[in-house]
C-alpha cells in the first residue's frame, strides 16, 4: 500500500528536524513494509518568498491529495513587517481550517533520564505523563470581527456548543484509554464562551460515567502545572489556552524540542513538533529532533493505523536518552552527569535512535 505524505519543512530550524523526522519515518516504512509517497511543499516565510502566500496554491492542492502532512515549523523575524493576512502564521491557521482538524494532541511525557533537565524540581517532574487536548478550529484565532488601526484592535473569541462537543468527545475518549481522569480548563468567572464551554463539557461528560472531570481556571491550571503536574492525565481546553498551557509544559520535559504533536480530525493528519522555528539556532545543527520524530511516532498512531512502529520509535527515543545523548537543549554540564553524557547534533541524534529502531535491544 503506498500512502501520500505532504512534506513541508517551513522555515528556521524547521527543515533541520523534518530532515531527521523523514530518516525515521522512511525507515518504519521499511520495517514495518510500509511506501510512502512524500512530496515537498512550501509553507510560512518560505512560501511568501516564493509564491507571496503563505500557504500557496501548489501547497493546497498537494495537501488536499495527502494521508498525512508532515510540517516543520513556520515564521521568523525576516517575515515582521508583512501584513497580518499574510503572516507566515496564517499559513499554518489556513492549513488547519483546510485540513478540518478540530483537536489539537499535545502529549507530555518526561523520560526518566531528563528528570534532572527540567528547572522544575526532579521529584516533581518525575513520571508526568499528561496529555493536552486543544481545540484547533476555533476561538480567538479564528473569530471574526477581527480588525485594527493606529489606536485600536479588536479580536473576537466565538465558540458554538458543537465545537466543543466534538473536541469534548475526543478528550474523554483519550481519558478512557488512559487513567481516566480529565481536566476542562475555562474562564468561566469571567468569559461567556467558557461559561458554554463548561457547561457542554458537563454534557458530553454524562456519556463518560467513567472518566473523572475537575474543572480548572486557566490561571489556576498554570500554577498546578508546575506545582503538581503528576495530578494531570487528559487536559482539555481552548485554542488560546491550549497553545500556552502545552508550551508552559515544556519546561516539565525539559525542552520544547522534546514535545510532539498530532491535529486530528479531518480528512487528514497534520503532524508537527510544538517548538517554533528558534531563528537564533537555525543552520547551526543543534536544534533537537526528537519531537518531530515523536510527531512521526503519531502520525503512525492516528493516520496509519500502526501502532507497532510508533511504539518502536517512542521505544528508541527513550533507549537513546538512557544511552546519554543529548542536544544542546537538554545538556547537562554538571560534574554529575559529564562522564554518562553525549552532546550531539542534530544529526547524530537521529543517528542514535534510528539504530535503535533497527535494534531496539542494542547496547
Amino acid at each position: 500500500m503506498k500512502n501520500q505524505i505532504a512534506y513541508l519543512p517551513g522555515d528556521g530550524v524547521g527543515p533541520e528536524v523534518l530532515a531527521e523526522a523523514r530518516r525515521v519515518l522512511e525507515l518504519c516504512g521499511r520495517l514495518f513494509d510500509r511506501s510512502f509517497d512524500i512530496v515537498v511543499g512550501a509553507i510560512g516565510g518560505n512560501a511568501i518568498d516564493r509564491y507571496d502566500s503563505p500557504l500557496p496554491p501548489p501547497t493546497i492542492e498537494l495537501c488536499k491529495r495527502s494521508q498525512a502532512v508532515l510540517l516543520g515549523a513556520v515564521g521568523g523575524p525576516k517575515w515582521d513587517g508583512v501584513p497580518s493576512a499574510k503572516k507566515p502564521e496564517r499559513g499554518l491557521l489556513e492549513l488547519r481550517t483546510l485540513l478540518g482538524n478540530y483537536a489539537n494532541l499535545r502529549p507530555v511525557y518526561v523520560y526518566g533520564p531528563l528528570a534532572n533537565s527540567s528547572n522544575v524540581r526532579p521529584e516533581i517532574v518525575r513520571g508526568v505523563d499528561l496529555v493536552f487536548v486543544r481545540e484547533l478550529l476555533g476561538g480567538i484565532y479564528f473569530g471574526t470581527p477581527r480588525a485594527r488601526d493606529a489606536s485600536r484592535a479588536v479580536d473576537t473569541e466565538v465558540y458554538t456548543v458543537e465545537e466543543v462537543r466534538r473536541v469534548a468527545r475526543v478528550a474523554f475518549s483519550l481519558a478512557q484509554s488512559r487513567r481516566k481522569k480529565l481536566t476542562s480548563v475555562d474562564k468561566a468567572n469571567v468569559l461567556e464562551t467558557s461559561i458554554l464551554w463548561r457547561q457542554t463539557v458537563a454534557e458530553v461528560g454524562r456519556d463518560y460515567p467513567d472518566v473523572t472531570v475537575e474543572n480548572l481556571y486557566v490561571d489556576n491550571c498554570a500554577m498546578q502545572l508546575i506545582l503538581k503536574p503528576k495530578s494531570f492525565d487528559v487536559v482539555v481546553t481552548n485554542n488560546l489556552f491550549g497553545d500556552i498551557l502545552s508550551d508552559e509544559a515544556g519546561v516539565l520535559a525539559g525542552s520544547l524540542g522534546m514535545l510532539p504533536s498530532a491535529a486530528i480530525g479531518g480528512f487528514a493528519g497534520l503532524y508537527e513538533p510544538i517548538h517554533g522555528t528558534a531563528p537564533d539556532i537555525a543552520g547551526k545543527s543543534i536544534a533537537n529532533p526528537i519531537g518531530a520524530i515523536a510527531s512521526v511516532a503519531m502520525m503512525f498512531e492516528h493516520s496509519f493505523k500502526l501502532p507497532e512502529a510508533a511504539r518502536r520509535i517512542e521505544s528508541a527515543i527513550a533507549k537513546t536518552l538512557d544511552k546519554g545523548y543529548r542536544t544542546r537543549d537538554i545538556y547537562s554540564e554538571s560534574a554529575a552527569d559529564a562522564a554518562s553524557h553525549k552532546l550531539v547534533t542534530t544529526k547524530e541524534m537521529a543517528d542514535a535512535i534510528c539504530r535503535y529502531i533497527e535494534n531496539i535491544n542494542a547496547t
